[in-house]
């Protein structure tokens, strides 16, 4: 069995909130790292996109097990690549390939520098055409942005915008497993070209569905973890807060 811990959102932005919400589920991830095999943080990694905001994320992701990485909105590229990749600065997409274990996983960079709406740009989806071409087995997609409404609506206006170029390239490549996103601060599970869409729960608040009472944005509601199960070719998915 595969074990992927998948945490979104963690919003590093210099303050003991954020960076204790951050911390804390980091602390239980690496109490469970005997039984993990990779950990994906899928995108707003920083709140501002500031140079000491990434140097906080570098301190804070860090695991025995891959820690994989990729940019949100509020993501800034050259002080990402600077900060957490020791890249010269530039604002080109950043996507990234790993091969775990015999499990492939496409870090896509959706991010529209000083934009919230997410866009895979074509440079962006031919690499995933190529990457995916290029080998076998079991793969992942993960990017900030999900590729189709959630049924709330801030999240639906801020979503990946021309989503059809991705579905084109996930319905050319069987081997890919599922989509994996964040952006929503709320976990839930869809389908998307005939592969499931899982969305990792925030880490620095929680997004409320439409239907229920309070303010839409929840600071106070702990952070959660999705951890998704691939075996024999099924995959199951397991959510939980971090107290």
């Amino acid at each position: 069995m595969f074990v992927i811990a998948h945490i979104s959102d963690i919003h590093l932005d210099g303050t003991e909130r954020s960076t204790g919400r951050a911390a804390r589920v980091m602390d239980h991830l690496r109490t469970l790292e005997e039984h993990l095999d990779v950990i994906l943080v899928t995108g707003d990694l920083a709140d501002h996109g500031a140079e000491p905001e990434y140097e906080e994320v570098a301190r804070i992701a860090t695991a025995s097990v891959p820690v994989l990485l990729c940019p949100g909105n509020h993501d800034a590229r050259p002080p990402y690549r600077k900060a957490l990749l020791g890249e010269d600065p530039d604002d080109s997409p950043i996507n990234r390939t790993y091969r775990i274990g015999g499990v492939t996983f496409l870090m896509a960079d959706s991010s529209i520098p000083g934009r919230d709406p997410g866009l895979l740009d074509d440079p962006t989806l031919a690499w995933l055409d190529r990457e995916l071409a290029s080998d076998d087995g079991p793969a992942f997609i993960c990017l900030h942005h999900p590729p189709v409404p959630l049924h709330m609506p801030f999240v639906d206006g801020i979503r990946l915008q021309r989503p059809d170029g991705l579905a084109a390239v996930v319905e050319r490549h069987p081997r890919v497993v599922a989509v994996l996103c964040g952006h929503a601060h709320t976990p839930a599970a869809t389908t998307f070209a005939g592969r499931p869409l899982l969305v990792a729960p925030g880490v620095a608040s929680t997004v409320k569905l439409p239907w229920e009472p309070g303010p839409g944005l929840d600071r106070d509601l702990p952070p959660a973890i999705a951890f998704h199960l691939f075996d024999d070719g099924r995959l199951t998915t397991h959510f939980r807060l971090v107290a």
